[in-house]
C-alpha cells in the first residue's frame, strides 16, 4: 500500500481541507491504536515525505482528466470539482450563497496589504492617497486582514497582514504565489522616527514609480475567487455587483 493512496483516501472522506500537519496527526495516531508493523512505521513520516505524496497525487489526477482534482489553498489540501461541472452539482446541491464582491477601494487596499505587509493604516494611506478607515474596517470583518502587532517606531501604531482567508479568497497555495507587482513594493513611504532599538529605514528618496495603485490592483487580482476552487458553482455565472 502507498503512502498517496492512504493520503487519497484520507482527504477523500475528510469534510475539510487538510494540512500536512494534520496529515501527518493522523498517521500517528492511526499508528498508536495499531499493532500492524505498516501501519506503526507511518507514525513518524516526514512532512516532506507527505508533501512529496500529495504532489505525485496532485499530478495523478491532473493527468487522469477526472471530474474533480487534488488542490492546495492557503496550505490545505481537498479534493474539488471541476469548474465545467458546475451545472449539475448546482442542480444536486443548489445555488451557493457567494460572499459579496470587494469595492474597488477594497480590491485597491488590500493588494497593497498583500505586498507591503506588516504595513501600517498610516502608510496605506500615504500610497493610496485618501482614508481607508471605512474600507481597512470591511476587510478585517471579512476576516482577509488581521492585526499583525505594533510598529517599532514612535506611538507604536498598529500593522496588518494577510489572512489564510485571503489566500482562500483568491486560490493561492502561499504568498509566494501572488504575482510579481515590483513597482508596489518600491512605492515610497514616509516611516515616523524609529524607536532606538531599530535600524532607520529608506524614506521617500527612493525612485518613484509609474504605476498607481489601482493599476497595480486590477492587474494583480480578480475579485472573485479563481475557478480552481469553485466546487458546485461557476464563478462568471450569477455575480453579485459591487458592495460598497
Amino acid at each position: 500500500m502507498e503512502l498517496k493512496a492512504i493520503l487519497e483516501a484520507i482527504l477523500f472522506t475528510s469534510q475539510k481541507p487538510l494540512s500536512v500537519r494534520e496529515l501527518r496527526e493522523v498517521l500517528s495516531g492511526t499508528a498508536d491504536k495499531s499493532e500492524d508493523f505498516f501501519i506503526i512505521s507511518l507514525k513518524k513520516t516526514k512532512d516532506e515525505t507527505i508533501e512529496q505524496a500529495l504532489a505525485e497525487l496532485e499530478l495523478d489526477h491532473k493527468t487522469a482528466d477526472r471530474s474533480f482534482r487534488l488542490v492546495c489553498v492557503a496550505g490545505a489540501w481537498q479534493f474539488v470539482s471541476q469548474p465545467q461541472h458546475a451545472p449539475w452539482l448546482k442542480t444536486l446541491l443548489g445555488e451557493k450563497n457567494r460572499p459579496a464582491r470587494l469595492s474597488q477601494p477594497g480590491l485597491e487596499t488590500l493588494t497593497i496589504v498583500a505586498y507591503r505587509q506588516p504595513i501600517t493604516r498610516a502608510e496605506i494611506e500615504q500610497i493610496r492617497g485618501v482614508a481607508v478607515d471605512g474600507v481597512m474596517q470591511t476587510l478585517l470583518e471579512r476576516g482577509l486582514v488581521e492585526n499583525a502587532g505594533r510598529a517599532e517606531v514612535i506611538g507604536r501604531p498598529m500593522t496588518y497582514k494577510t489572512t489564510s482567508e485571503f489566500l482562500e479568497y483568491f486560490g493561492l497555495k502561499s504568498l509566494e504565489e501572488l504575482p510579481s507587482a515590483d513597482e508596489l513594493r518600491r512605492i515610497p513611504v514616509t516611516k515616523p522616527e524609529t524607536l532606538f532599538t531599530v535600524e532607520p529605514v529608506a524614506t521617500s528618496s527612493e525612485t518613484p514609480v509609474e504605476q498607481s495603485p489601482t493599476t497595480i490592483a486590477e492587474s494583480t487580482f480578480t475579485n472573485d475567487p479563481p475557478e480552481a476552487e469553485e466546487t458546485i458553482s461557476n464563478p462568471q455565472e450569477n455575480q453579485e455587483p459591487n458592495s460598497p
